[in-house]
């Protein structure tokens, strides 16, 4: 069944868990420190990024470290490009209309 990455990425508290791991890789420890979230809680959210594609992880010793997955926030900004050049333009028609307004 495809990942409805939208749904994935509605939950507050993944997309405070993707802020974090934007700035440095982390365990699940550190993110459950840092985030103030209970460790079952945050394995579901990391599984469901983890599923998504948004974030991999590795061992290292005892521990499960957290990276983001770039690839797949390009794939969804390729997606997003046809709707960021349409308010591209919209935007920028509204700047000429007031433009034209100071100048009258």
């Amino acid at each position: 069944m495809p990942v409805d990455v939208f749904a994935v990425l509605a939950e507050p508290t993944r997309r405070r868990i993707l802020d974090r791991l934007l700035r440095a890789e982390s365990s699940v420890g550190q993110l459950v420190d840092v985030l103030a979230v209970s460790q079952p809680t945050m394995s579901k959210h990391l599984k469901v990024l983890r599923e998504a594609g948004f974030i991999s992880c590795r061992t290292a010793a005892q521990q499960r470290i957290y990276r983001i997955e770039p690839r797949r926030f390009e794939a969804l900004d390729e997606w997003l490009a046809p709707y960021r050049r349409l308010w591209e333009r919209h935007l920028d028609a509204l700047e000429r209309h007031l433009d034209n307004q100071e100048e009258q």
